[in-house]
């Protein structure tokens, strides 16, 4: 099947993004839509279908499409995507299917992820990884003996809600204690902002100004040697080597893949995290290597692509 093509959608709150890409994982062509929320399901799908139209050629077989939220595997259904009201027991599978007349399979945006950063960036070669995507959220994506771990209704991987800890603030799914209410790139700017106000002359506050601190603040601030954005990088990291052990105890990856907006300050935290995660695993346990993702946001165009290259093989 050397002359076909596949068609990769990541649907999430703020856009909508498609782009044709090759088997290899090359990207031939992409499109950028922001997401209409106002217009709903119906505005959201249009949107999906012009799309696709500025995309495929006659060399496009399947469409995949990255879900940040629940979906029913078997029927092609989303459950709920929580930032995107209305979107509950949607039959998006055969909606697309029907629109455009390309057999189309849905998954989890974070396992799109991990199948795209698996096939043609962090975890190439690999039969055992783990994706780890650090930003508003987090989630997971897990590759085991080859195979990406999808569980009963696709709904496996959930890392990010895993507890590790006994107070927080409250997560997005209204539990305390969720790694995601501890580590993610919203707890971080939350820890920042705590930090310029109690270190108004700080670096880290300079950055911020008038507004509220960013995760993007506390990585330059401490790139610039700011000792308050620093000690910030060294909880953040405390919090995620909590999780990484817990990710090493249930699936014992060779390595770590971390994507999402917070895994540019990756760099400065590693030394961190290692070492926080050698205190705390078991007996027999090493510490996975750890590596930011390659493909940055096209992990998910590309990892939609690969779905639809499954789904057209029959894999």
């Amino acid at each position: 099947m050397p002359d076909a093509s596949f068609i990769g959608i990541d649907l999430g709150g703020t856009q909508v993004r498609a782009a044709a890409i090759e088997r290899d994982g090359t990207i031939l062509e992409r499109r950028t839509a922001p997401t209409d929320r106002a217009g709903g399901v119906a505005g959201v799908v249009a949107q999906m279908e012009a799309l696709i139209a500025g995309v495929r050629s006659p060399r496009t077989r399947a469409v995949g499409i990255g879900i940040p939220g629940a979906f029913d595997a078997a029927r092609g259904t989303v459950l709920d995507i929580p930032a995107l009201p209305g979107w509950t027991d949607i039959p998006l599978s055969d909606i697309v299917e029907a629109r455009t007349g390309l057999p189309t399979v849905l998954e989890n945006d974070a396992k799109i992820a991990a199948l795209g950063e698996w096939r043609s960036g962090g975890g190439r070669g690999l039969a055992n990884f783990a994706y780890v995507t650090v930003s508003t959220g987090i989630g997971g994506g897990i590759v085991l003996e080859n195979r990406l771990i999808r569980g009963h209704r696709g709904l496996a991987g959930e890392v990010g809600h895993t507890r590790i800890t006994d107070r927080s603030a409250p997560c997005s799914c209204g539990h305390q204690g969720c790694w995601e209410a501890v580590a993610s790139g919203t707890a971080l700017a939350r820890a920042a902002q705590a930090a310029v106000t109690l270190e108004p002359a700080s670096r880290l506050a300079t950055l911020a100004g008038a507004r509220p601190a960013t995760g993007e603040d506390v990585t330059q601030a401490a790139r610039d040697r700011c000792p308050v954005a620093g000690q910030v990088l060294r909880e953040e990291a405390a919090w995620l080597a909590a999780g990484f052990v817990n990710v090493q105890h249930l699936y014992a990856p060779e390595r770590i893949v971390m994507g999402g907006g917070v895994s540019k300050a990756l760099d400065l935290m590693l030394a961190d995290i290692r070492r926080g995660m050698r205190e705390r695993l078991l007996p027999g346990h090493a510490v996975p290597e750890i590596v930011a993702a390659q493909l940055g946001d096209d992990a998910g165009l590309v990892g939609a692509a690969y779905r639809a290259l499954e789904l057209w093989t029959g894999r």
